[in-house]
């Protein structure tokens, strides 16, 4: 899955999962351009990097045309960047739900029509891909704003996908689960058994019996849809969330133990 001489732009690429996402696709021999917040920490680590409110929506056109001029043509474009807020939904003002929605579906929206100008213009086979979330399949409570802007994230990528087809451009999504990532660390929950219950919940689980999946988690599936390996794959989201949506109520737990009939 090499991408070398291939250039790719990763928004909220400062931290978390943007990062890790970042530095797997130059690590396959992309040319990352990382896309976060003036100023924000940990920007300043990637060689090509621009600061841009992706809630200045009138702007995304313009940051897309920036990063062209400077590196040429697009062939890699990850919509990661996002927000949430924990609140009721009778606390939700409408300062609130635009905030959210202005970052996690109007900017992959307007920054993937811009690009995907590009990658037309240029001829390129380019590959969109956007990170939604399971949230953006199942409902959660306390985060309706943000529940709904990751439902937009999955039919734009259908309906991106339906027009860029013709043009060899695909566009997909990932969806992650639970993944420690800096996103929540400031909702206002009573952390230690809010983490216990879903960790109890995640039927997958990892050598030392967590179930929270990490950011390195999530990269292989970028890789994987920005690579020729997934020339014929558009539309679609790859869930990354360890059997979370899989399993509607977690019964296991209540069953007696598991008994291997190979074991005496």
């Amino acid at each position: 899955m090499s991408l070398h001489g291939r250039t790719a732009i990763v928004t909220g690429a400062a931290r978390g999962l943007g990062r890790a996402i970042a530095l797997g696709l130059a690590s396959a021999g992309a040319r990352v351009v990382a896309v976060d917040r003036p100023g924000a920490a940990g920007l300043d680590a990637f060689e090509h990097a621009h600061g841009f409110d992706l809630a200045d929506t009138h702007g995304l056109a313009g940051l897309a045309d920036d990063i062209h001029a400077a590196h040429g043509p697009i062939h890699i474009l990850v919509n990661n960047a996002g927000v949430a807020r924990l609140e009721h939904f009778n606390e939700i003002t409408v300062e609130a739900w635009r905030e959210v929605m202005l970052v996690n579906a109007d900017a992959v929206f307007f920054l993937s029509q811009r690009v995907a100008e590009h990658m037309i213009a240029d001829g390129v086979p380019g590959r969109i891909i956007s990170i939604s979330s399971k949230n953006g399949l199942m409902a959660e409570a306390g985060l309706a704003h943000y529940n709904a802007s990751k439902g937009a994230v999955e039919l734009i990528t259908k309906s991106l996908a339906a027009e860029l087809g013709p043009h060899g451009v695909t566009v997909n999504g990932v969806a992650p689960g639970m993944i420690a990532t800096p996103i929540d660390g400031e909702f206002p929950l009573d952390r230690e058994p809010f983490e216990a219950a879903w960790n109890e919940r995640i039927p997958l689980r990892d050598g030392h019996g967590g179930g929270y999946g990490r950011p390195e988690d999530v990269v292989g599936a970028v890789l994987y849809l920005a690579s020729d390996a997934a020339r014929y794959v558009t539309g679609t989201t790859l869930v990354v969330d360890g059997g979370v949506l899989a399993d509607q109520m977690p019964r296991l737990r209540f069953m007696r133990p598991y008994r291997n009939s190979l074991e005496t």
